[in-house]
């Protein structure tokens, strides 16, 4: 099960879904140099620079749901591992995650839109490690599910030649 390719590269998804909760996704500096807005999985903080680990941030915006869909992603990876003997099902749950991993990327991209007007037109923000893994992990999930396929043609025929 595990040894399959397809398996260490659903495993890879999963990791990569599970990383985008501990990293930022986007920062922005604004132009005076006074306020930084960092966006994560969870929440959206807009701090006072020069940065004080002490200090509360000036505002704090909740993004759950991203979290959410990255975690769903993730379960949906690894529950994906398990079903090595349905390949039919597996290709079913790829193509499922494939849709809430562009559903986080496109939130993502949606909010970052939104902060971006509203902080600091003037300015350009940074898309960090966040914003990527979910794009590496779709194509990871297409490589994947291109194994899977393999896979279900190759049993077929060996079946057809019995």
């Amino acid at each position: 099960m595990i040894q399959r390719i397809q398996s260490l590269i659903l495993l890879v998804i999963a990791v990569c879904m599970a990383l985008i909760l501990f990293f930022p996704i986007w920062s922005e500096v604004n132009q005076d140099s006074t306020q930084q807005i960092v966006f994560t999985a969870f929440k959206v903080d807009t701090v006072a620079l020069p940065y004080d680990a002490e200090a509360a941030p000036v505002n704090t915006k909740s993004t759950i749901y991203i979290g959410l869909l990255a975690i769903i992603a993730a379960v949906i990876a690894v529950f994906s591992i398990f079903q090595y003997k349905n390949r039919l099902n597996q290709m079913k749950l790829g193509a499922l995650n494939s849709l809430v991993m562009a559903a986080t990327l496109g939130l993502s991209y949606y909010n970052i839109y939104n902060l971006e007007t509203d902080f600091s037109p003037q300015t350009q923000g940074a898309f960090l490690l966040g914003f990527f893994l979910p794009v590496a992990a779709m194509i990871l999930n297409m490589v994947s599910n291109r194994f899977i396929r393999k896979d279900e043609k190759l049993v077929r025929s060996v079946d057809r030649i019995r």
